[in-house]
């Protein structure tokens, strides 16, 4: 909202009277019609007075129709009529001069890059890598080799099997596109044995070359051969071959967390409070006061980039800080409760590790209370998998 205001200052807004038995149709119209308005006063049940942006102000002729609404300009405000105003004061126009001048230098330069095409690699690893090869926030236009900084990163990295650079304004837009990377295929003629991939015990396994080295009941590791990639016969002696095979064996997920049975708890109030800041590159402007009002909050931060228009970014943020009050209880749980708690949470997420829940055999939760009253919970899910991955054999 306050980017909008800010856009609509630089380009002019006007207060507005508007005067209709229908107040609330027109505000719910100009809501669905993405007509902008604010600081709104409601005086009496059929006046109404709010600021509008110039280019909506236009668009808001069909709206008063359709209500049977009438508006007045009470006053024109913003940029361009202060410009009007003051356009015979020398001051002024130097102030103006200083701010295009301003506009002009500061178009030279990078202020915001954005990145596209990234799923596996994240943006901030991405924009360090530009950032050593040239490319970063507050650098000279000029001094940006495109060509360069692409042919690093694909030497550097074999996860971008393409990337372009687009600077249009004061906007780098990056485009990636990532390797699909697929599990190593070992051709058939070549002599591999299969590798079990995680610790397990072994329910079924079917091979189809080579000599198997475990048997169902046994209880592997990971790295442990399961099928050789040998074969030994009576008349032909030992051959190597290209082992091949199903193994599936049940794999054990587990973990575990300690608590106490009196934990001390966040208690939200309901009560926040909103303060802005102005970021200038490095430099920083707070319109509030460093501390807060709350003994104990939660503090989110945001950040908005100021953009006049499309890829014309500025090097200025808005920084918008909201702090949510708290307060800490004590809680004293019963052991049962404490131990639903926890094996929900371990639960939560251990699921996530396992691909296939279809194949979960068995959970099983245990409870240990220790000496010093914590409560000690591990859950253990038994899942049904196919374990082994095939490895070449080196001589």
């Amino acid at each position: 909202m306050l980017l909008k205001i800010l856009f609509n200052y630089f380009f002019g807004y006007v207060n507005i009277k508007v005067e209709s038995f229908f107040i609330e149709r027109f505000v719910n119209m100009c809501i669905s019609k993405k007509i902008f308005l604010w600081n709104i006063k409601r005086k009496k049940s059929s006046i109404l007075y709010a600021n509008i942006g110039i280019k909506d102000y236009k668009r808001l002729k069909e709206v008063l129709n359709k209500t049977q609404s009438k508006a007045k300009i009470e006053a024109k405000k913003g940029f361009p009529f202060l410009l009007n105003k003051y356009r015979k004061r020398k001051i002024f126009l130097i102030l103006i001069s200083i701010i295009i001048l301003f506009l002009i230098i500061i178009s030279n330069f990078v202020w915001n890059i954005e990145i596209i095409g990234n799923e596996n690699i994240s943006e901030e690893e991405l924009i360090e890598e530009l950032k050593k090869d040239g490319l970063c926030i507050g650098v000279l236009k000029s001094k940006i080799d495109a060509n360069s900084i692409i042919n690093k990163i694909r030497l550097n990295r074999n996860d971008i099997a393409w990337i372009g650079i687009d600077i249009k304004g004061t906007n780098a837009r990056i485009s990636i596109k990532e390797w699909d990377k697929a599990p190593e295929i070992i051709d058939e003629n070549e002599y591999c044995n299969i590798v079990s991939n995680k610790t397990g015990m072994i329910t079924k396994i079917n091979v189809q070359n080579g000599t198997p080295l475990v048997k169902e009941g046994d209880i592997v590791k990971e790295g442990d051969i399961l099928i050789a990639g040998y074969m030994e016969g009576k008349y032909t002696g030992l051959r190597y071959v290209h082992a091949k095979g199903e193994i599936e064996a049940k794999v054990w997920y587990s973990k575990k967390e300690k608590e106490g049975l009196k934990q001390k708890i966040k208690i939200p109030t309901g009560t926040t409070e909103v303060k802005f800041g102005i970021n200038f590159k490095n430099f920083q402007i707070n319109l509030y006061k460093t501390l807060s009002k709350f003994q104990n909050y939660d503090t989110i931060s945001e950040e908005k980039k100021i953009i006049l228009f499309s890829n014309f970014y500025l090097p200025i943020k808005i920084k918008k800080i909201t702090n949510n009050e708290f307060q800490y209880e004590y809680v004293t749980y019963t052991e049962e409760e404490l131990a639903e708690i926890l094996s929900n949470k371990l639960k939560e997420e251990i699921i996530q590790e396992i691909e296939d829940k279809d194949k979960i055999l068995d959970i099983k939760t245990n409870t240990k209370r220790d000496e010093d009253g914590f409560l000690e919970v591990e859950v253990i899910y038994e899942v049904l998998e196919n374990i082994g991955n095939k490895e070449k054999i080196i001589f």
